[in-house]
């Protein structure tokens, strides 16, 4: 079984153009302080050989790749990614029930079973860009069904704003894992995230983990900026 473990809470994403300075900040970090996420953009230029890198390092990974196909090709894409020894991996909610079933049954003949999760409504969207897609309802009320969709189908937890962590929270219970990005601290710009929260914020509204990337990768104090964010959240559990 994959590590449901909370701690380390924080998980840094790689969005690097180069491997130089990924590998450079990766070397910086400890496994114990910080899980890391590996995107499209790294992935598409590195590939798998990346992933094995930081799994053999010590570090444990969310391969962000959001599946999203025929049930048939995204289970065959899970299980690749398992083989990768990867922590968690995602898949698109809007796929539908019988795409995410299918992922998590191939998952569960995996030696490695990494976490499996479904992203809901991505952080960049505001509202006007979710009515131009044709989406019914608020953000609120969207991410609210396809949490409750993905949990039906037997995923683990979901990818949402942590803005609407405390609904998914409370209509789902204590066991559903939710991982949120757009969390930015206080001082930090929200780029073009849109739907975002401050770390100490994304916990008390029931954040699992926190995915963290511009205000530590971009920080000229990286490993300070995230010794910052992990005594925000601890404050917060406290």
């Amino acid at each position: 079984m994959p590590s449901r473990t909370t701690d380390p809470r924080v998980i840094v994403a790689l969005d690097f153009a180069d491997l130089g300075p990924a590998r450079e900040l990766v070397r910086r970090l400890d496994p114990t302080l910080c899980r890391l996420k590996v995107g499209k953009e790294m992935y598409t230029r590195y590939g798998p050989y990346l992933v094995e890198e930081l799994v053999k390092g010590g570090f444990e990974v969310f391969l962000d790749l959001k599946f999203h196909d025929i049930p048939t090709t995204v289970a065959a894409a899970c299980a690749a990614a398992a083989d990768l020894g990867v922590w968690m991996v995602n898949v698109h909610a809007s796929g539908g029930r019988k795409m995410m079933e299918a992922a998590r049954e191939r998952l569960a003949l995996a030696s490695h079973r990494p976490l499996l999760v479904g992203v809901t409504v991505l952080t960049s969207m505001a509202e006007a860009d979710i009515r131009e897609v044709g989406y019914a309802g608020t953000p609120e009320e969207i991410v609210l069904r396809l949490a409750a969709l993905a949990h039906n189908a037997g995923l683990d937890g979901v990818v949402c704003s942590p803005r609407e962590a405390a609904a998914i929270r409370a209509a789902e219970g204590p066991d559903f894992l939710l991982v949120t990005p757009g969390v930015r601290p206080p001082t930090s710009s929200t780029d073009d995230q849109q739907r975002v929260m401050t770390p100490a914020e994304a916990i008390v509204a029931g954040a699992d983990y926190l995915v963290v990337g511009r205000p530590v990768t971009k920080s000229p104090d990286p490993i300070g900026v995230l010794h910052e964010i992990r005594a925000q959240v601890a404050a917060a559990c406290a």
